[in-house]
C-alpha cells in the first residue's frame, strides 16, 4: 500500500530501487504473510500487522474488558511491534492499549468532555419555562467518553519480574539537536525500505463526526519514523488531534528513541475555511495541518475551552540499555 503525502514531516512513498546515489542501503530482510509485514534491518525487528475488523466474538471479548461500548470499526488485532535484539527493548501499539486510555466514567477536569452541537438546545427546548413537551423516559447507562478520545502514545513490552527497565523516558533537551525529530533527514528523497499504515479503531460518532486512530510506520535507510495519530471532529463543534511521534537513528550511540507527544484543539467555526466544499473536512491530514497552521496559544492552550490535558506537547528520548 502507498502511503499518502502527510503535512508535516512525511514524505510520499518512494521504492527503495529508487534510492539517492548518496545513501547506501543496508542490508534488510522483508518478509510478509496474508495479515503481516515484517523487515529486520540492524538489530531491529519491525511487524505490522494488520487484519479485518473484529468479529462479533472478539468485540464482545474486548468490550467486556474495557466496560464500555466498543467503536463502529475495531480492528482488535491490528498492532505495530518494535523490537531492538540487543537490549531486549519492545514496544507496540495495540488496539486495546489504546482503547484503555479512552476515559471510562464520568468525565472530570481534563477530560476534555464534548456534547453534540445540538443538545443544549434541545436541552433548552425540553426544559425551559415555555416548554409543555415532556421528557422522554430514559435508561440510565455506564458513562464513558463517546468520542473515544485517547491520548495513547503506544507503550513499551514489560520484562521479566525484577528486571531492570531496560529503557527510561527522560524530557529532552531543547537545547541539544540531538534530542530533536530531525526534519531535514525526514524530508530528504531517500528510499524507503518498508512502509505499513495500521488502523486501529474508527467511529461515526452517531453521524455527528468522526473519531479515529491510524498508525503509520516507515523505514529508511538511516533511520525510522513512527506517526500514531487520532483526529476528532464533532459537527460545529469542535476539531481535536493528537500525535504521536517516534523517530530513531540506526547511528546513534547508545540506541536512542525520541518521542514527540502534541495535541491542537480548535472549535469547528476556527478550523472552517469559508468554502462550499466540506469534503476536506472529512480528511485527517487536513484537520491537522488547519490546526497546526493556528497560533500555539489558541490550538495548544486555548483549545476549545475544554481543558482537555492533551493539549501542548512535550519531547522524550529514552537511551536503550545493550546487554
Amino acid at each position: 500500500m502507498k502511503p499518502s503525502t502527510e503535512i508535516d514531516r512525511d514524505v510520499p512513498y518512494r521504492e527503495a530501487t529508487v534510492a539517492s546515489s548518496a545513501i547506501a542501503v543496508p542490508l534488510h530482510q522483508l518478509s510478509e504473510s496474508p495479515n503481516s509485514r515484517s523487515i529486520e534491518v540492524f538489530d531491529w525487528s519491525i511487524t505490522a500487522s494488520t487484519n479485518p475488523i473484529s468479529n462479533a466474538a472478539d468485540c464482545d471479548a474486548l468490550q467486556a474488558t474495557l466496560g464500555f461500548p466498543l467503536p463502529e470499526m475495531t480492528f482488535g488485532r491490528n498492532t505495530l511491534t518494535l523490537e531492538h535484539r540487543s537490549s531486549g527493548w519492545k514496544y507496540k501499539f495495540t488496539t486495546d492499549g489504546a482503547l484503555k486510555a479512552v476515559k471510562n466514567g464520568e468525565l472530570e477536569e481534563g477530560d476534555g468532555g464534548v456534547k453534540v452541537g445540538y443538545a443544549n438546545k434541545w436541552l433548552e427546548s425540553r426544559t425551559g419555562p415555555s416548554s409543555t413537551l415532556p421528557m422522554p423516559k430514559t435508561v440510565p447507562t455506564k458513562p464513558y467518553d463517546w468520542t473515544y478520545t485517547t491520548i495513547y502514545t503506544g507503550h513499551e513490552h514489560s520484562g521479566e519480574a525484577g528486571e531492570d527497565p531496560v529503557a527510561a523516558w527522560t524530557l529532552a533537551d531543547s537545547d541539544n539537536p540531538a534530542h530533536a525529530i530531525p526534519m531535514a533527514e525526514l524530508t530528504r528523497p531517500d528510499p524507503i525500505l518498508f512502509y505499513a499504515e495500521i488502523p486501529l479503531f474508527e467511529d461515526e460518532l452517531h453521524d455527528n463526526g468522526s473519531s479515529n486512530l491510524l498508525i503509520r510506520i516507515r523505514v529508511m535507510p538511516t533511520c525510522f519514523f513512527i506517526l500514531a495519530r487520532f483526529t476528532l471532529r464533532v459537527d460545529n463543534v469542535l476539531f481535536r488531534v493528537h500525535d504521536t511521534r517516534i523517530y530513531h537513528s540506526f547511528a546513534s550511540q547508545p540506541p536512542s528513541i525520541i518521542r514527540e507527544v502534541s495535541g491542537w484543539e480548535a472549535p469547528y467555526d476556527r478550523q472552517l475555511p469559508r468554502r462550499d466544499d466540506l469534503t476536506p473536512l472529512t480528511d485527517p491530514n487536513f484537520i491537522a495541518k488547519v490546526l497546526t497552521g493556528l497560533p500555539s496559544e489558541a490550538s495548544q492552550k486555548e483549545g476549545a475551552n475544554t481543558r482537555w490535558r492533551g493539549l501542548g506537547g512535550k519531547i522524550e528520548i529514552a537511551r536503550l540499555r545493550v546487554r
